[in-house]
């Protein structure tokens, strides 16, 4: 079965109510290709109002949840929050949180596999910084990654896993990955999935790139295989370009 082509945006810490405004307005009254899903993620201030101004067709995600359900953890959003506005997707693992929070390879496991078991459709991440590729340990990097994921979910809960390979380097620097690069990478992420959790959750599993997708470049990476969408950053913000990128599917 073909594997349904997704353009997640990631807003970051960015926007506000005008923006959700231009950006609602332009997708909902776009014609988008069929076979492609759209997932929006706001910060969380935004969230309830986005869901509200979105057509139901396109998905509004979260950019981070707690692991846990409830309690004294000042400045958490628990999935329990999220759900109680309608919210079910979530960004979790990105390199951001990783790098700056000092979000561990089990931590996001965690994450991921508490989100799942709440109902959510999780966009998991992963990616290696540039001493990682120079020195030729990018799988090694991004299979520590996804095995911190795996060693928490069932093989049946992956169903609800979308993977975005964000090489570090290459998010928000200008830089982007090439399309045979990038190509590489999501076939090797496939093979580990087929070898780690079964060949039929490899085969379903989209798996999205990430890092200074624009609307320029996006025609010739969703031509690879193993390219089933984007996450997108500072595009996502530019309604034109953003909705560029989601006509790119041939």
């Amino acid at each position: 079965m073909p594997r349904t082509f997704l353009i997640g945006g990631n807003w970051k810490m960015n926007g506000d109510r005008a923006l959700v405004d231009t950006i609602s307005n332009t997708l909902n009254n776009a014609t988008l290709p069929e076979g492609v899903e759209v997932v929006v993620a706001p910060p969380f201030t935004l969230l309830s109002l986005a869901r509200e101004k979105f057509k139901g067709s396109i998905g509004v995600s979260a950019q981070n949840a707690s692991f846990e359900k409830s309690g004294a953890f000042t400045g958490e959003i628990s999935c329990a929050m999220l759900k109680d506005i309608a919210i079910d997707w979530v960004i979790l693992g990105h390199s951001e949180r990783r790098e700056i929070y000092g979000e561990s390879d089990e931590t996001v496991g965690k994450k991921v596999a508490f989100a799942v078991k709440n109902g959510f459709k999780v966009i998991a991440c992963c990616g290696e910084k540039l001493e990682h590729r120079e020195a030729n340990k990018t799988t090694e990097v991004v299979f520590r990654q996804l095995e911190g994921i795996r060693a928490q979910l069932t093989p049946a809960e992956w169903a609800n896993i979308v993977i975005a390979y964000e090489p570090v380097w290459a998010i928000g620097t200008g830089k982007v990955a090439t399309p045979e690069q990038a190509q590489e990478v999501h076939e090797q992420i496939r093979a580990w999935l087929s070898e780690h959790v079964s060949a039929d959750v490899a085969s379903a599993t989209r798996i999205l790139y990430g890092g200074s997708v624009n609307g320029a470049n996006s025609s010739s990476l969703q031509s690879k295989p193993d390219i089933d969408g984007f996450l997108v950053g500072g595009a996502s913000l530019k309604a034109d370009d953003f909705l560029t990128i989601c006509k790119s599917k041939m």
